[in-house]
């Protein structure tokens, strides 16, 4: 049954003799050209591996060649860094060593070596100046004032000038007025609508009066879909008017103002 089944199969058992015999075919029919190019191509084919492991030896050797290049810079550049720490240590170790010797103390200079007697002080008034040479010479023991009275009511003297002065500057400072400190502010009022009259929004707004508070120059900006804004400029002091009082007044008018912000503040 098996055979019978095989026989009617369609099986190439025996391919490799067909495959033999149409090379052998060709092989006849092509001639020793069509050999020879086959031989040369399975030359290339079996030369391949050779030429391409041939330029990987190539390759690798001339990487070893500049390997060993690099390692020799390497070794240049660390001698010379060597060599420059060495003479920087050296540097460093002779400028310490001619440093300047400090002065010795018995060398220094006292400031009261200088005799007393050379020192010539102003006189108190300028009648002794107009005394005899005799009488300062009878005199020199009276002239000296061990408790140093003069210098007391010379200094109380000082003292009661230094403290006229002040009393009077203080009265100055006090008679001349202090800085106010003032801002400019500008302010956006917008309106509920477009039919809001913004003259009488303006009015209103302009009615608002306080201590310390300037209204200034006024516009109107559009905003979009008929609607426009009302600008004013007012100028204010910092110690009686502050913003949100301002805002809290003109928001009262609540039939033309919607809502009030502050687009510009500065200090003047």
């Amino acid at each position: 049954m098996a055979v019978d089944y095989f026989m009617h199969e369609k099986i190439w058992f025996e391919k490799y003799k067909y495959d033999d015999a149409e090379r052998r075919y060709y092989e006849q029919m092509n001639g020793p050209v069509g050999s020879s190019s086959r031989q040369q191509s399975a030359s290339t084919t079996s030369s391949g591996p050779a030429g391409d492991q041939n330029e990987l030896l190539s390759r690798i050797s001339h990487l070893e060649v500049e390997n060993q290049n690099l390692r020799s810079v390497v070794a240049d550049l660390q001698m010379a860094i060597f060599k420059l720490e060495s003479r920087l240590n050296a540097l460093e170790k002779s400028s310490t060593s001619h440093q300047p010797s400090p002065v010795p103390p018995t060398q220094k200079v006292e400031p009261f070596s200088v005799p007393s007697k050379k020192v010539e002080l102003p006189s108190a008034s300028p009648a002794k100046k107009v005394e005899p040479a005799a009488a300062e010479e009878d005199d020199d023991d009276d002239d000296i004032d061990l408790f140093g009275s003069d210098d007391e009511e010379e200094d109380q003297e000082a003292a009661k000038v230094r403290e006229e002065r002040l009393r009077q500057y203080a009265e100055k400072k006090a008679k001349k007025p202090g800085l106010i400190a003032k801002s400019s502010i500008l302010l956006d009022v917008k309106p509920w609508d477009d039919e809001t009259d913004m003259a009488k929004m303006e009015e209103c707004v302009r009615s608002v009066h306080m201590d310390g508070l300037v209204w200034g120059a006024s516009k109107l900006v559009p905003v979009g879909y008929g609607i426009k804004k009302l600008q004013i400029q007012c100028v204010v002091e910092d110690d009686k008017v502050g913003t949100d009082i301002l805002e809290e007044e003109i928001t009262k008018f609540e039939d033309y103002v919607q809502s009030v912000d502050i687009a510009a503040f500065n200090k003047i």
